[in-house]
């Protein structure tokens, strides 16, 4: 019996020293061990960049008596290298040019020209039975109209429709711009095209009928004056002589 408790009494020392190993162990195996390291934080890399649109040129021009919208834009933050531009109607559908350059110039919306660039039309008239008439289905774009640039980002500027100059057109020969004084109103008709060699038109007549004198109608008109006074004058010496005859 003796020996079966020294038996038992052996092995719980043996566990014992066995568990005092083992704590005594864990730490410097915890001591070897890599410690995991720690996720990288959203802070590690910088936001993306914001897409911005700016507009280097944005200038309406006339060239050849035709309008244009001269432009050159720059995107940042995206890929696109196309713009589109679109034309806003207040009141009706817009006019939209797409895949268009980074750079260059477009037609303004109601112009159009032939295959060597000549004018044909202008926005804001109509040619009605070979006279130019005011009003058509581009009035929205004059005098002036909003347009919307977008590559991916956009930006809206308002562009005014060209002037004329002395040198270049933007309405059909021969008529008033409509955005000028002395204007006609809607409706008006006007000469399709300025008289041969340039001339200028033949006035129109007086209103009250009269035909404007001329220097030889003038002088006519003294030479009858003069006739009359001096009949009055012969007149008068005869109607004298009676009276002292008598």
């Amino acid at each position: 019996m003796a020996h079966a408790r020294t038996a038992a009494g052996a092995a719980v020392g043996l566990v014992l020293s066995g568990a005092i190993a083992v704590a005594a162990a864990a730490p410097a195996l915890a001591d070897t061990m890599p410690s995991p390291s720690s996720s990288p934080s959203s802070t590690d890399y910088p936001p993306p960049e914001v897409p911005t649109l700016t507009a280097q040129i944005f200038q309406p021009e006339c060239d050849g008596d035709v309008p244009y919208l001269r432009y050159a834009v720059t995107a940042t933050g995206t890929e696109n290298t196309t713009v589109t531009i679109t034309w806003l109607n207040p009141g009706g559908d817009d006019v939209v040019q797409a895949d268009l350059p980074m750079s260059g110039r477009v037609l303004w919306p109601g112009a159009v020209v032939d295959a060597s660039g000549a004018p044909l039309d202008w926005p804001g008239w109509r040619l009605e039975n070979g006279v130019w008439v005011e009003g058509d289905e581009f009035d929205w774009v004059r005098p002036s109209v909003d347009v919307k640039l977008e590559v991916n980002p956009e930006l809206t500027m308002t562009a005014a429709y060209p002037p004329s100059s002395p040198n270049c057109a933007t309405n059909p020969p021969g008529t008033v711009p409509p955005d000028e004084p002395g204007e006609p109103t809607p409706g008006t008709t006007v000469p399709a095209a300025v008289p041969a060699d340039g001339a200028p038109p033949a006035a129109a007549p007086p209103a009250s009928g009269f035909l404007p004198q001329t220097g030889a109608g003038v002088a006519g008109l003294v030479a009858a004056a003069a006739a009359l006074v001096a009949a009055g004058g012969v007149a008068v010496g005869v109607a004298r002589r009676r009276r002292t005859d008598h």
